[in-house]
């Protein structure tokens, strides 16, 4: 059986990955730091290799035909694969990565955090930690993406496995001043036409079905402490967290309003690892400390 010879190689592929991405030859030697010439040599040669003409260009701008635009999806998983393997290389050869990646849904409670945190720190052996906050769709791009090593989510996207921890409780409160205080029953039909004050959704492409966002006034804000503040100046109503407001509520300086019967909204906050089969010692060890502190609590 002869053994099959690839014509092309890895670097011709990213090559031409970097021209799509960058629009021109000119843009995509700045960022590999290479000759434009050498950029056009590589790509030249594989399209004559293959027999199929990938990128056109008009103007100075480089395009995909439409041949290319199916190459360059598979070549995009083809990379990442190999990302992968030498990641997962580095990390048997080292042993313990230096650097873990976080991402945590703002609803999840800042004292578990801190408190598993705690108990990585004596075991971490230096790694770094980076920690990013992350609110609805931003926590399932962050997996999809495989741009951290965990996540805690509300919502597992498609295809991956999330292991429970919590569940995650949002409070209707606003200020004890605002008339929404003088409804009773208290229905949605009050919060429609009431100022409410909404957290920013941090994914690239936010999806604005996700949470109570029927109000016709709506402020966002980047994060619960910015909207806590504009609550307590008596401006609007907001869905926040228990460990948010809770002592705001029982100083009267916040009301608790029951919407239709019902105090809170929870959700399921889930556990994640993106690359299951490209997990670091440091990580998994991350991921026990985390399940162990939501059996224990």
């Amino acid at each position: 059986m002869t053994q099959y010879r690839p014509r092309t190689t890895l670097e011709q592929w990213r090559i031409l990955q970097a021209v799509v991405d960058a629009g021109s030859y000119a843009k995509a030697a700045e960022r590999l730091s290479k000759s434009q010439s050498s950029l056009n040599h590589a790509v030249a040669k594989m399209q004559t290799l293959l027999g199929v003409q990938l990128l056109e260009v008009r103007g100075r701008k480089a395009f995909l035909t439409k041949a290319g635009e199916v190459m360059l999806r598979r070549s995009r998983q083809l990379t990442e694969n190999i990302e992968s393997l030498e990641n997962l290389a580095e990390n048997i050869d080292m042993g313990w990565e230096p650097e873990i990646r976080l991402a945590v849904e703002l609803i999840y409670p800042t004292e578990a955090l801190n408190q598993v945190l705690a108990f990585f720190e004596p075991e971490s052996r230096g790694s770094r930690i980076n920690i990013q906050r992350v609110v609805l769709s931003g926590g399932q791009e962050a997996v999809v993406s495989g741009e951290v090593d965990l996540a805690i989510v509300n919502h597992v996207p498609k295809g991956y496995l999330g292991q429970p921890l919590c569940s995650g409780e949002l409070w209707l409160v606003c200020h004890p001043d605002n008339p929404l205080n003088n409804e009773v029953p208290l229905e949605s039909q009050h919060l429609e036409k009431s100022l409410q004050l909404v957290i920013r959704d941090t994914g690239k492409q936010p999806k604005e079905e996700q949470g109570w966002l029927k109000s016709e006034q709506r402020w966002t804000v980047d994060n619960f402490y910015e909207a806590l503040d504009l609550l307590l100046q008596g401006i609007g109503f907001a869905w926040l967290p228990p460990h948010i407001v809770t002592e705001q509520v029982q100083q009267g300086k916040l009301s608790r309003l029951s919407l239709s019967g019902s105090k809170k909204k929870s959700v399921v906050l889930s556990l994640v690892q993106p690359t299951p089969d490209n997990v670091g010692p440091g990580t998994q060890r991350l991921t026990e400390l985390f399940l162990n502190h939501h059996r224990e609590t």
